[in-house]
């Protein structure tokens, strides 16, 4: 599968030529919308090396997605060094054991999973919590100026997702998370980021134990409403 929808049709083809680029175009349409199907978060990640070439197309994958003005002040801290990894996830699992772990343990499974898989989840974030540092490819996403407010994921998440979605279709695992923040300076000190730059997520990369496949979401029905908040809308 590809992420790259270049699509080479040539001005005056003959009808043939035509409908050959219609159906590539379908075939890498119907490839985007599997690979954003199955996207999910691989949390057991070999220690195998991610070679440079595949982290270099992950991350013009980012700088690719939009950002508030188009200011671009996304920075991508690439993390390799065994030490620095050590150091951030102790905090990460200090996090997972001291807040995260004990709070979804004794709650109920995420919406739209069974109790089992929810505790399949559970596992497998514990077992990053444990070896996130294993992971042969850190990608931590940055801001760069200007104070961290609501609006300011919108300048940075939609090169996190296309991160994502690169590794997923490069036959990467990777996940999106965020628990190293409950000790932010600490976490943040590590990593070396000067005054004036925050981080968003930790996005640990490496080949997935496990296989892909499809994401478990709740139903259209349940979150889409038509015009008016509550209202269901009737075209799904």
């Amino acid at each position: 599968m590809s992420l790259e929808l270049g699509f080479n049709a040539s001005i005056g083809g003959d009808q043939q030529a035509g409908g050959d680029v219609m159906s590539e175009e379908s075939a890498n349409t119907a490839d985007l919308f599997e690979i954003i199907r199955t996207t999910r978060s691989m949390r057991r990640l070999k220690p195998d090396p991610v070679p440079n070439e595949l982290t270099r197309k992950i991350l013009e994958a980012g700088v690719w997605a939009p950002s508030g003005g188009n200011t671009q002040r996304w920075r991508f801290l690439v993390i390799r060094d065994s030490k620095i990894k050590e150091t951030v996830g102790a905090y990460y699992q200090r996090a997972w054991d001291e807040q995260v772990a004990p709070r979804y343990r004794s709650g109920e499974p995420a919406p739209g999973m069974s109790r089992e898989r929810f505790l399949r989840l559970l596992d497998a974030a514990e077992y990053l919590a444990a070896h996130i540092h294993e992971a042969p490819v850190w990608i931590v996403p940055c801001l760069e100026g200007g104070t961290s407010i609501r609006t300011s994921g919108s300048s940075i998440y939609p090169a996190v997702q296309n991160i994502l979605l690169a590794a997923r279709a490069l036959g990467l695992g990777a996940t999106l998370t965020t628990l190293y923040l409950q000790f932010e300076k600490e976490a943040e000190a590590a990593l070396g980021l000067p005054p004036g730059v925050h981080s968003y997520a930790l996005l640990p990369i490496g080949y997935p134990m496990g296989r892909f496949g499809p994401v478990c979401r709740v139903a259209l029905a349940d979150v889409v409403y038509g015009d008016q908040w509550g209202q269901p809308y009737s075209d799904l």
